[in-house]
């Protein structure tokens, strides 16, 4: 997810807030960086403050559903009057929370979003023997079961999502770590070979295999 939040406080609140709930996101401070972020297609929804630097909220959700994005975006600001409420709904975005808000309410809005029809975050995922709940991130085989950290968490859901099919480095790296702070491509390496590991103490039938110069996928073994 990203939040695009001038208020460095409340950015940080928020931030730690989808962290208690396993839901991994990262920071824009003004309207521009905003707009570029949501339209590189890598996020799973956009949580957007109207009164921004450079380019205000409003202006952000004309220019990214005018160029065809349909990436789910929940506003979040001070205006709360019907009017305000109205304009942001017909600028696009996908539900209006005025603040303060309440934490519940606001993981409540963020679950109904990513839940919506045609959109990425299903609770549970399953490929050959294993199943994943994206809600604890315990990943399962038969009767056994670990934690996986919230990286891992992401990676494997990926990976499960992709139905087997390879996913691209580069894919990966964005939407584990984020637009602004991609780490060396090694680390993506070391975080499979934990992955790895932990299919290996689960005894899975599935292993993490790479695809040379395209990214990783999950494969079934032989019988």
């Amino acid at each position: 997810m990203r939040i695009v939040e001038d208020e460095e406080r409340m950015a940080l609140t928020i931030q730690q807030l989808l962290s208690t709930q396993r839901m991994m996101s990262d920071i824009a401070s003004d309207g521009e960086a905003g707009l570029d972020a949501a339209m590189s297609g890598i996020y799973d929804l956009i949580i957007l403050d109207i009164m921004l630097p450079k380019l205000d909220g409003l202006e952000v959700m004309h220019r990214l559903r005018d160029s065809g994005w349909q990436t789910p975006v929940l506003l979040l600001t001070a205006r709360g009057s019907v009017s305000d409420r109205v304009r942001g709904l017909n600028a696009g975005a996908d539900y209006y929370l005025p603040k303060p808000f309440a934490s519940s309410e606001l993981l409540a809005c963020v679950r109904a979003l990513l839940r919506r029809p045609g959109e990425l975050r299903a609770d549970t995922l399953s490929y050959g023997d294993l199943t994943l709940s994206t809600e604890t991130g315990v990943l399962s085989c038969g009767a056994e079961s670990i934690q996986l950290s919230k990286k891992e968490l992401e990676l494997m859901r990926l990976l499960m999502g992709s139905g087997g099919a390879p996913v691209d480095r580069e894919t990966l790296l964005l939407k584990v770590w984020g637009y602004d702070s991609m780490p060396e491509s090694n680390v993506l390496d070391a975080y499979m070979s934990f992955l790895r590991k932990k299919l290996q103490h689960l005894r899975s039938h599935v292993e993490v295999t790479s695809r040379r110069q395209i990214g990783y996928c999950l494969r079934e073994k032989e019988a």
